[in-house]
């Protein structure tokens, strides 16, 4: 007489989302040495106060709002609702160009106010806020462009069970970079 085990369903985590994970701890570390530095540097005599620009806070609401369509953008897709996730990929893509647009114009705005990021009239205060944001916003970027390829992709396709993977990771790395411009737009407001 034989017996048959049952198989344990493996509970572990998809390879691709655990090297997500990893980067995304890579990138909290490096915002955290850049962040902490800034509080180092922030004792200086010669640190220069100025107020975030508004095209900041647009920009902040802006990414919070592509975060609620790149949700609904992977319910979507989990239900099979190819067209609809289609639209909100394209939504969330273009909401992530215009964060990056606000960001563009609050530096402009920074510079017509004589505030130097960068070069010899530059500010610790000024470039500090230069080189952090500008960090998130090649993050931000490099997430756009998976958001348009991941739309592309979608163009003509059928749904397969495996459909969903790849958005999941995307929207986990894009929750991540929403969560971390909070965290930055929160920092500059508070500590900065």
């Amino acid at each position: 007489m034989t017996t048959t085990v049952p198989a344990k369903e493996s509970k572990s985590i998809h390879p691709h989302k655990f090297v997500m994970w990893v980067a995304i701890g890579a990138m909290v570390m490096m915002f955290a040495g850049l962040t902490s530095a800034y509080i180092v540097k922030k004792n200086q005599s010669t640190w220069l106060q100025f107020d975030l620009p508004i095209e900041f806070y647009y920009s902040t609401a802006v990414i919070v709002l592509s975060s609620i369509t790149m949700f609904l953008s992977t319910r979507a897709i989990k239900q099979g609702k190819l067209s609809q996730y289609k639209t909100l990929i394209a939504v969330t893509a273009i909401l992530g160009v215009t964060f990056l647009l606000m960001q563009y114009l609050g530096f402009k705005d920074l510079q017509s106010k004589n505030i130097a990021m960068v070069g010899a009239r530059s500010n610790s205060a000024a470039s500090f806020l230069f080189v952090i944001t500008f960090l998130h916003m090649l993050h931000v970027l490099g997430g756009v462009i998976a958001l348009i390829v991941s739309w592309v992709r979608a163009k003509g396709k059928t749904l397969t069970e495996n459909s969903s993977l790849p958005v999941e990771i995307l929207g986990t790395y894009w929750h991540f970079v929403d969560v971390l411009w909070i965290y930055l737009f929160l920092f500059y407001n508070w500590i900065g």
